[in-house]
């Protein structure tokens, strides 16, 4: 049960709910639904936030996310990790995002690595996890999550007037591709800042140049599928206009469906994204993420992290080449 400290802590490190609203953020607004919904997933994030901050351990705190309606759940979780790693980084505290992915927490893995991310933008460095004792592949979320913070809260240096990436390290492994991680998570708050909107967003993407485009990329197209926002007929504009990144986009659509997949809360939206943008449904997106997914150990310079991306990204447009065959 949470108690006194608990509520403190909550009331003290919790962000305003104000500050996820696209007024104070300054992002497009395509339309009153799609603004509802964006705002609902910032105010869900704080939701499952507050719960990891406040409660009186990590179980408590799970009981308080898996109240959370299906459609955002996992926005929950996300928020939840941020506030478990601020939670363990208090003196004193500890074992809350341990708990958290021990828990029912591992089926929200994705997630919980991207709202790891989170806490480290918002972190001194040496406050931060271990990022070492966290899953080898997924890891590589927690600067999506750091990019993707970045980019919602510092638009105008991210997004606006973006510049070139500043040398980014770690001890999580591959220090020169960090800054590809990153801006995954910046293709990812793109979705956001457009409004689900996919001109807008396409062109905040190719505001950037053009050697960040296929990561920026993949990360809108991650957003896409698991915030959803956009009708068939922009998911299908979207992706004709990622012109040769069309595969790019649809490896993260595909992550979006295995995430989804993995802790049972697959949307109408997601079966749409999966279906338009990678061209497969949401069962065939998520078993290949998981047949394709390799072991820590890359067979290359790059990480395993990103072999993985490539590999999924092929298959899913030699997918597409046989089908195009089958029909002709």
């Amino acid at each position: 049960m949470s108690t006194a400290f608990g509520a403190l802590r909550r009331r003290l490190l919790t962000p305003p709910i104000s500050e996820t609203t696209m007024k104070v953020r300054g992002f497009h607004v395509k339309n009153t639904e799609s603004k509802k919904r964006l705002e609902q997933v910032g105010e869900t994030f704080l939701q499952g936030y507050a719960f990891a901050v406040e409660a009186g351990s990590s179980a408590e705190a799970e009981e308080l996310l898996e109240t959370v309606p299906r459609d955002f759940r996992g926005f929950a979780y996300e928020g939840a990790a941020m506030g478990a790693v601020i939670h363990d980084a208090l003196p004193g505290h500890g074992g809350r995002l341990a708990g958290l992915l021990s828990g029912r927490g591992r089926y929200h893995d994705y997630m919980i690595h991207v709202g790891i991310g989170w806490a480290m933008a918002r972190l001194p460095r040496p406050l931060w996890p271990d990022i070492r004792t966290t899953d080898p592949l997924l890891r590589w979320l927690a600067l999506d999550g750091f990019g993707f913070h970045q980019a919602y809260f510092k638009t105008s240096a991210y997004v606006r007037d973006p510049s070139p990436p500043a040398p980014f390290r770690w001890n999580g492994g591959h220090n020169h591709y960090t800054a590809n991680a990153i801006d995954q998570g910046i293709g990812r708050a793109l979705w956001f800042v457009g409004g689900t909107d996919p001109d807008t967003v396409a062109g905040l993407i190719r505001s950037y140049s053009e050697p960040r485009h296929a990561d920026l990329w993949a990360g809108a197209g991650l957003a896409c599928a698991y915030a959803g926002g956009a009708t068939e007929q922009e998911l299908a504009l979207f992706a004709r206009q990622a012109g040769e990144h069309r595969w790019a986009l649809a490896q993260g659509a595909a992550f979006a469906a295995e995430a989804r997949v993995r802790a049972g809360l697959v949307s109408e939206h997601t079966h749409l994204a999966s279906r338009v943008v990678c061209g497969v449904s949401v069962e065939q997106a998520s078993r290949m993420c998981n047949g394709l997914r390799p072991s820590v150990a890359s067979r290359n310079a790059l990480p395993a992290y990103e072999n993985w991306r490539r590999d999924i990204s092929a298959r899913l447009a030699s997918e597409s080449t046989l089908r195009k065959g089958a029909d002709q």
